[in-house]
């Protein structure tokens, strides 16, 4: 891993790259202090060109030639998804999308970078100064620790919730995009509740978990025979919203047939010739990078512009400083541990792993040690709670009965893990819908869980309230 201090001062002229380097880790970026940068287009067909990036627009701007591309450019060697420039903190992050002539800085070819300012940026042709613009005023960051069911505490989730607000606001479409587990649907759900829509319907239509052959009955609904049909996605989020998750799954030719829905606002059933007038605000998640999937040709660049009126990327929790221990905390709260303290040794064992899996994973952690008193991250090899656990065999009461019987049924591990889970969750839902008089949104909401998984588990463990 090469650090940006290694790299040689000053512009470099047509530099050929004996190597590709991925430089920082955004961990080594410390520190609240938040600053503004200057773009200034030193050479290329665009001279004298001059971005300000502070934030208010969006924490993440794109560089290229599309029209997607807040800095938008137009010489030809440049890609129409060249690059992504993100504030953090003191630093700017420049990450190139896959172009096809590379990203340079000071004369290195990079995939990804911490500018501080100073450095010569080039793409294609074009060169660009980076300089701390002090003279600008970064955008504030939201001194809130959630938007609405959304947690997070640090400053990468703080600098999200002002845009958050402004976007719940408003009937554009937006992209909410992020790695699996890190809570897209959650927050495409806080900009539905936040809103005006709130009173509306809230239903979302998964891409990867519909086959692709079902997928246009799906979102549009099927026109039967002398029958009145069945609404689809667009028509059962009339007055509401649609969240359209994994965008990214669609093939081409429906993606064709759902740009035309979004603009005219009005659908029409597979096999049928009336077209139906719908309100709908729609958000898209996906786990997918689009620019590049734009830039691939997997993805249509119209329907791109038409969905990105918005963008929220939301960050994974190992980029997020301080959430591990703010989110143990809140989760253990939630989910009924708050009567006992977080273990020391497993809240140092959480803040030291990367969490691939993101907040979900951290969640079903947090869970599985309350249900069983250990926990094991990652893979099999993985490191293993030894604390006390919350409930034991020693235990008094009908947890304890249950757990003495599982261990009585002699299965293996694996197993006998997943019927103390099973057991933990069925009771967990029950009198979470008992506090909440048996409402399923607000159930949801002090789990601190998508409604749609909420659901899930009370189908799945065949809770009747």
């Amino acid at each position: 891993m090469t650090d940006e201090r290694d790299l040689p001062p000053g512009p470099q002229a047509d530099p050929e790259p004996a190597r590709q380097a991925t430089i920082l880790d955004s961990r080594e970026v410390q520190g609240p202090a938040e600053m503004a940068f200057l773009l200034v287009v030193l050479e290329g067909a665009d001279r004298g060109m001059m971005f300000n990036l502070d934030g208010s627009s969006a924490p993440r701007v794109l560089l290229g030639q599309s029209a997607a591309c807040q800095l938008q450019l137009s010489d030809p060697l440049v890609s129409r998804r060249h690059a992504a420039l993100d504030l953090q903190g003191s630093a700017l992050r420049l990450t190139d999308l896959g172009s096809t002539n590379g990203t340079y800085v000071n004369g290195v070819s990079v995939v990804e970078a911490l500018l501080r300012g100073g450095e010569i940026l080039k793409v294609g042709h074009t060169t660009v100064r980076v300089e701390p613009n002090p003279h600008a005023t970064p955008a504030p960051a939201s001194p809130a620790v959630s938007f609405g069911r959304f947690y997070g505490a640090s400053p990468e989730m703080r600098r999200l919730y002002p845009l958050a607000e402004k976007l719940a606001q408003s009937a554009a479409p937006v992209v909410v995009e992020g790695e699996p587990g890190t809570g897209k649907e959650v927050m495409a759900e806080a900009l539905h509740d936040m809103g005006p829509r709130a009173g509306g319907p809230f239903i979302v239509f998964d891409c990867a978990a519909t086959p692709p052959l079902a997928r246009e009955d799906e979102l549009f609904g099927p026109e039967s025979s002398g029958a009145e049909g069945r609404k689809g996605a667009f028509e059962l989020a009339d007055g509401g919203t649609l969240l359209i998750d994994e965008i990214g799954d669609l093939d081409l030719s429906l993606q064709a047939k759902l740009l035309r829905v979004i603009e005219r606002s009005e659908v029409r059933r597979v096999g049928g010739s009336r077209w139906v007038k719908v309100n709908v605000r729609v958000i898209a998640a996906t786990r997918r990078n689009l620019d590049q999937e734009v830039q691939r040709g997997t993805f249509r660049e119209d329907l791109f512009l038409r969905l990105a009126v918005g963008r929220l990327e939301l960050p994974p929790l190992r980029r997020r400083q301080g959430d591990v221990r703010f989110l143990t905390e809140h989760f253990w709260n939630e989910l009924g541990g708050g009567a006992a303290p977080i273990p020391f040794e497993l809240l140092r064992q959480f803040e030291d792993y990367p969490w691939p899996g993101n907040v979900r994973e951290l969640i079903n952690a947090v869970a599985r040690h309350l249900a069983m008193g250990d926990v094991t991250l990652g893979s099999p090899h993985g490191p293993s709670s030894t604390a006390e656990p919350v409930v034991s065999e020693a235990a008094p009461g009908p947890v304890a009965d249950v757990i003495q019987e599982i261990l009585e049924m002699d299965l293996p591990l694996p197993r006998a893990r997943e019927r103390v889970v099973d057991v933990f969750e069925r009771r967990y839902i029950e009198r979470v819908l008992g506090k909440h008089n048996g409402n399923v949104v607000r159930a949801a909401a002090a789990s601190g869980i998508a409604r749609r998984y909420f659901q899930i588990l009370k189908a799945r463990q065949n809770v009747k309230r």
